[in-house]
């Protein structure tokens, strides 16, 4: 065991001393030490009740004869950073959290880790850090928030800026809009859709590192305190089998991960996080692959922002489990392959119960034939571009208007608010790509306020950023290559013709190639602004969206 580098011998006389400085016995100190990676902390709601998971998970390791030892890292609230400067901090606080776990871990000889996140960055920069690592290691998050109920509906963070359009469009109140606020985080966890967040955690689950019911049971369960602590128990048996992360996280497993992804409807951020974690594997996770896996597999699932559901009616209808019976009863997963329960999945899933018929539908009768997710080609987006598919109105899965482009998001919102966009338009938003934002931002207050405003089933919004989970309509993003660098967005005109059909995976900006190359001969990048610290070496070393907005080191 790595620890043993550490305790162990009369030159080890000084480390153990430290040991016996934080209070540990002699018995204690003989034991595996395991790292609980614990991202609390007060500013973020999905973390804030993360000290109690903590502390259970911990529970479990001592249970199991091991030795818990609990290190931070920093958590990004996507909610709380959107539509200014802050949101620029949130993807690239992933490779920040990978990075800090492998300071952690290697700095001090840890045996096994314990990872609990909840938001958005925290998770799959945990899973990088696990697959670089590749300690014993398994994961159980803080779990979804419930939702809210206001006037008699149920709501959550994606109905109040969805509001806001609404109060700019005159079809709520100012009062009305105090009233949801107050109403729709009724409390602790990942905010109540198939927003990001709740979208990674549940592919932690079908990827196979996590036991199931870590991507649905809520926050304020009792259940996930139980979860918590059966999981720290189940860390010392990876450890005494050495299994390990690169055991579990193969080809097959993300292949199931990408199959549950399009069963639910997930976030298209997945799209940006597995390619990052099976980059640390040495493995490609290329859109394409994202592409066959939408014709593969159907939609079975219509959670908020796509639906009426939320994240407990999942778990009251089976969680992720259940969805993956129906995928493996249909051929669309094999099972073969391990997972932290030490198990297969096929055995994981044995005699559990399929579709629930409401929540999830069975394969047979899906919502859509294809998945949630959809990557699209063309002339201006030769890299690809990714949409939610599943929330999309089918009056805009094709569709064809005119462009209206803005450089940067302040400017387009401040045109969406003052009612210069029109129904038909194609908003085009550029220069928020991974080096353009910097930091690729998420484009949910221009989504959301359309939607609010009831554009959204007549305006299409095209970005080398990305969106929230909560975003719906006809919203595309990840158009790669970026603006900054020169890519086909950069040449688009206000009043050119584009033409999108998510249907058949393309979009296409409806100008010749000679004048595109006219344009381009034309084009200068703007000039950069002047950068300092982190976000300054970001944009040094982070690749296109379209290879997982990692960084090239």
């Amino acid at each position: 065991m790595p620890s043993e580098s550490l305790k162990q011998g009369t030159a080890k006389a000084p480390h153990r001393s430290l040991l016996y400085a934080l209070g540990l016995t002699a018995e204690e100190i003989s034991r595996p030490l395991v790292g609980v990676v614990n991202s609390f902390n007060e500013l973020v709601p999905g973390h804030q009740h993360l000290r109690a998971v903590a502390e259970a998970a911990k529970a479990g390791v001592r249970l199991a004869g091991g030795t818990p030892l609990e290190f931070p890292t920093i958590a990004v609230c996507d909610g709380l950073a959107m539509n200014h400067d802050g949101m620029r901090y949130s993807l690239v606080s992933r490779e920040l959290i990978a990075d800090s776990v492998e300071v952690m871990a290697r700095a001090h000889a840890l045996d096994a880790l314990v990872f609990i996140p909840n938001c958005d960055k925290v998770v799959p920069g945990m899973l990088m850090a696990a697959a670089r690592l590749n300690l014993p290691a398994i994961f159980v998050s803080g779990g979804p928030m419930l939702a809210g109920y206001y006037q008699g509906q149920r709501v959550s963070l994606s109905n109040l800026f969805e509001a806001v359009g609404a109060v700019a469009a005159g079809k709520m109140t100012d009062a009305e809009l105090a009233g949801l606020e107050e109403a729709a985080c009724p409390g602790c966890g990942s905010c109540a859709g198939m927003f990001t967040a709740n979208s990674m955690n549940c592919l932690t689950e079908a990827l196979g590192m996590a036991l199931p019911g870590n991507g649905t049971i809520p926050a304020v369960q009792a259940a996930r305190i139980r979860l918590a602590k059966r999981t720290g128990q189940q860390v010392m048996s990876l450890l005494e089998r050495n299994l390990c992360p690169r055991d579990i996280l193969t080809e097959e497993a993300f292949n199931n991960a990408m199959a549950v992804d399009m069963a639910l409807g997930c976030s298209t951020n997945t799209a940006l996080h597995l390619p990052a974690i099976a980059h640390e594997l040495g493995l490609e996770l290329p859109l394409a692959r994202f592409a066959e896996m939408s014709r593969e597999v159907s939609q079975l699932c219509r959670l908020s922002p796509a639906g009426n559901h939320f994240m407990e009616d999942l778990d009251r209808a089976g969680g992720v489990a259940a969805v993956m019976v129906e995928l493996e009863h249909h051929g669309k997963l094999p099972g073969n392959n391990l997972t932290v329960t030490g198990k297969r999945v096929k055995e994981n899933l044995a005699g559990r119960p399929g579709a629930d018929g409401e929540v999830i539908r069975p394969y047979i009768h899906p919502y859509s034939p294809d998945g949630g997710l959809a990557v699209l080609w063309g002339n201006l987006a030769p890299q690809g571009a990714v949409v939610k598919k599943g929330a999309v109105d089918p009056a805009m899965l094709v569709h064809r208007g005119p462009a209206r482009v803005f450089a940067g998001e302040e400017s387009a919102v401040a045109a969406v608010f003052g009612g210069q966009i029109r129904p038909g338009d194609v908003l085009v938003i550029r220069y928020e790509g991974p080096r353009g934002g910097p930091g690729m931002r998420e484009m949910l207050t221009p989504t959301a306020a359309l939607a609010g405003m009831g554009l959204d089933n007549q305006v299409a919004l095209l970005t080398d950023g990305r969106f929230s989970g909560a975003t719906r309509g006809a919203s595309i993003g990840h158009i790669s290559p970026e603006a900054v660098v020169g890519g086909p967005i950069a040449l688009v005109r206000d009043g050119d013709m584009i033409k999108i059909d998510i249907n058949a995976g393309e979009l296409r900006l409806e100008v010749t190639e000679d004048e595109l190359a006219r344009r381009r001969s034309d084009w200068t990048p703007p000039q950069a602004e002047e950068l300092h610290g982190y976000l300054a070496r970001y944009v040094r070393l982070v690749s296109s969206s379209h290879t997982g907005a990692i960084l090239q080191c």
